[in-house]
C-alpha cells in the first residue's frame, strides 16, 4: 500500500516532521511493507522553514537580527538546494515569540529583523525569496523590513522617523533612493492565508492588533496610520496598497512587501503545494493522510488539511484527517473531500495530558485507522 502523509503542525505541541513521523510509526505496526512518503507542511507560520527544507533539502542559516524591539537574538532562514531559493519565517526575527506578554506595543515593535534576514539571503546568492509572515508581534506596514533593505523614511524636516507602527503618521517622504539593488533581481513569493485588508473594520490594526497588545485607542492611531502610510506609498512609489487582498497580514507587512519589493502575495498552501510537488504525490499515493491540532468549521476556509483534501478529490484518493480535537462543524469537512475523520485522544483527557501524550495517541491513532482499512 502506498500512503502519503502529509500534515500540518500541531500548534504549541508537535512540528508537522513529528507528526508525520508519528504517524507512520502506527501504520508500519499494521503493515511493515507499507510504502510511506513523508510531505510535511506548513501554511506560513511556525515551522515553515523547517517544513521546506526536510521537503526539499537545503541548509539552515542561523544569523544574529533585532527581534521586534530592536535586541539582539538569533534569528534563522533557509536556503534550498538549488542555493538560489531562500525560505524565510517572519516570526523568527520579528515573530510575537520574541515578546513577553508585558513587552508587547505595536506602537514600538519593529520589522527590522525580517529585513535582515532578507538582505543576508540575497547577498549569499538567493534570488527567489519565499516568505512566510505568520506570527507577528509587528503592525508598522512593513516599513522596518524596508528600512533594513536601504528605504528611508522622512518626516517634514527630513528626518528619519522612529521605527513601529506609531510614528507612521510622521512620515511625509519615501526615500528609495539608496535602496539594496539586488531587490529588483529577486522574485519574492509571500505565503499569506488570511484576506484581511491593510486598513478598516477588518484590518491589520482591528482584527490582530488585541493580540499584539493593542487598547481600542491604540487600534484607532494604528489604523490611521497604516491608512497614512498607504497614500504616502501612492504617492511616492505610485502603488495601490490599501485594499489589497492579504495587505493587512503580519500588521501590513503583507502590504509592504508588495509596495517595497514587488513581493506576490499567495496563500502559504499554494506555495507549499507547488514548491513540494504534493498533487503529484497524492496521484500517486492509495491513501493520504493529513491533519492538525484543532479540525473544525473553520478549517475549510482554506487551512492546510483542507487543502489536501481538495486535492485527493480532484483525484478520487481516500483522504483521513486526525486531529488533536474536533471542533464544532467538522462534520462539514466530509463534504470537501474527507473520507473520514479522527479524534487523537481514546477517551477523557487533559489537555496537559494530551500534549504530553501526543506522539503515543498519534501512533495509536494511525495503527487503529489502518487496521481496519486493511480489512477491505
Amino acid at each position: 500500500m502506498k500512503v502519503l502523509i502529509c500534515p500540518d503542525s500541531f500548534k504549541d505541541c508537535l512540528n508537522a516532521i513529528d507528526v508525520a513521523k508519528h504517524f507512520a510509526t502506527g501504520i508500519f505496526r499494521v503493515d511493515p511493507t507499507a510504502q510511506i512518503t513523508h510531505i510535511p507542511l506548513a501554511d506560513g507560520g511556525e515551522g515553515f522553514v523547517q517544513t521546506m527544507l526536510s521537503a526539499l533539502g537545503g541548509q539552515k542559516i542561523n544569523l544574529p537580527v533585532l527581534d521586534p524591539l530592536g535586541r539582539e537574538v538569533q534569528g534563522f532562514y533557509g536556503i534550498l538546494n538549488d542555493q538560489r531559493t531562500a525560505v524565510i519565517e517572519m516570526a523568527a526575527a520579528s515573530g510575537i515569540e520574541h515578546l513577553s506578554p508585558e513587552e508587547r506595543n505595536p506602537l514600538t515593535s519593529s520589522t527590522f529583523g525580517t529585513g535582515q534576514l532578507m538582505k543576508d539571503a540575497m547577498e549569499k546568492g538567493c534570488r527567489k525569496l519565499i516568505i512566510g509572515i505568520g506570527g507577528s508581534a509587528t503592525n508598522d506596514g512593513g516599513t522596518g523590513m524596508a528600512k533594513a533593505l536601504g528605504y528611508r523614511f522622512r518626516n517634514d524636516k527630513g528626518q528619519e522617523i522612529t521605527e513601529g507602527g506609531g510614528h507612521l503618521n510622521q512620515l511625509v517622504k519615501i526615500d528609495s533612493s539608496n535602496i539594496f539593488f539586488q531587490i529588483k533581481d529577486t522574485e519574492i513569493l509571500t505565503a499569506c492565508d488570511v484576506n484581511n485588508p491593510l486598513t478598516g473594520l477588518n484590518g491589520a490594526s482591528a482584527i490582530y492588533g488585541p493580540q499584539k497588545g493593542a487598547s481600542v485607542e491604540m487600534i484607532n492611531e494604528l489604523d490611521r496610520n497604516l491608512t497614512h502610510l498607504a497614500e504616502i506609498i501612492k504617492t511616492d512609489l505610485q502603488k495601490e496598497v490599501l485594499k489589497i487582498p492579504g495587505g493587512g497580514a503580519a500588521g501590513g507587512l503583507g502590504a509592504g512587501l508588495v509596495a517595497f519589493c514587488g513581493a506576490k502575495l499567495q496563500t502559504g498552501f499554494d506555495i507549499v503545494k507547488e514548491q513540494t510537488k504534493l498533487e503529484e504525490a497524492i496521484q500517486k499515493a492509495d491513501i493520504v493522510i493529513t491533519g492538525e491540532g484543532k479540525m473544525d468549521a473553520q478549517t475549510k476556509q482554506g487551512k492546510t488539511p483542507w487543502g489536501v483534501a481538495q486535492l485527493a478529490k480532484k483525484h478520487q484518493k481516500r483522504c483521513i484527517g486526525i486531529a488533536g480535537f474536533l471542533g464544532d462543524g467538522y462534520r462539514e469537512l466530509y463534504d470537501e473531500g474527507f473520507t473520514s475523520i479522527f479524534a487523537i485522544p481514546h477517551g477523557p483527557i487533559s489537555l496537559d495530558e494530551s500534549l504530553r501524550k501526543a506522539p503515543e495517541l498519534l501512533a495509536d491513532k494511525a495503527e487503529q485507522i489502518f487496521r481496519l482499512l486493511l480489512l477491505d
